[in-house]
């Protein structure tokens, strides 16, 4: 079979169409012949078998990012991991998480797998982008998680911490100036990691854990049996403190309570997502 020259323009156009390298491209055209359709599928069957080589690797840098809808009442966060710092500086990895953001937060998927199925770019799924991404960079990365917060009323503040591997969504209520008081409270949810946003919202086992710890510290150091409960329940409410959003010291004032702010600005919380990457 007589070869097919590959002139610098049809390395151009497969790079164009790819986002591949300009060798990979070459040497995907020059084995297809020339076959611009072939030396695509080339090159997506070589993201696949980096894909599979690199299945193993830690995957624990990447971004995190969210969005809020025109209306203010449904937001989403996402953390799109990679192996490197560095590729998660990548334009082309950055392109892709903030793609896969923008598609989370108009289609509302239910879950990872239905997120993975949709149609993103070029007739590729998120998934199989993914995968192609994986082949053209030659690290491990992909979608790790997403959760999508909504409220009928008031409105979801979103808050992403420099370097974009925290982010935090709150939904809050009632206030003149729930953006505000939505942004402060964000920025403390991404400093302390609050477990609740009430102590009611603390699970049971959790309480009671915490309850059982405090009991056996104080056994251990030789505290009366009879007063071992009380000693328990005030090393629980010490735990609220630390744990519960509303009971927290505000980190703009220690000397307020999460609480004491919005009650002044007459807002509440109802609940909040706080995503960390690689937590």
């Amino acid at each position: 079979m007589t070869k097919v020259s590959i002139s610098a323009k049809d390395v151009k156009q497969l790079r164009d169409q790819t986002g591949a390298g300009m060798m990979d491209c070459k040497r995907a055209l020059t084995d297809s012949n020339g076959d611009l359709k072939a030396a695509i599928d080339l090159l997506r069957k070589k993201g696949q078998r980096v894909a599979a080589k690199r299945a193993d690797r830690e995957a624990l840098q990447g971004l995190v990012v969210t969005r809020i809808d025109d209306s203010s009442q449904t937001g989403i966060i996402v953390e799109i991991n990679c192996e490197t710092d560095f590729v998660a500086r990548n334009d082309e990895f950055m392109s892709f998480a903030h793609s896969v953001a923008d598609l989370i937060l108009a289609s509302r998927p239910s879950d990872l797998d239905s997120l993975l199925s949709l149609p993103l770019q070029h007739g590729r799924t998120v998934g199989e982008t993914q995968t192609d991404l994986t082949g053209k960079i030659g690290e491990k990365l992909g979608v790790r998680r997403f959760f999508v917060l909504s409220s009928e009323e008031g409105r979801i503040i979103d808050y992403v911490h420099p370097g974009d591997r925290l982010g935090v969504l709150v939904s809050l209520a009632g206030g003149s100036d729930l953006i505000e008081s939505g942004r402060d409270v964000a920025m403390q949810i991404a400093a302390l990691n609050p477990l609740a946003v009430r102590r009611t919202d603390v699970p049971k086992e959790i309480q009671d854990k915490e309850l059982e710890i405090g009991r056996e510290a104080a056994r251990l150091e030789g505290k009366p049996e009879q007063i071992l409960d009380r000693i328990a329940k005030g090393k629980l409410e010490r735990f609220f403190k630390d744990n519960v959003l509303l009971e927290q010291p505000f980190v703009k004032d220690a000397s307020l309570r999460v609480r004491d702010v919005l009650k002044k600005a007459g807002a509440d919380v109802n609940e909040f997502v706080r995503c960390a990457l690689g937590e």
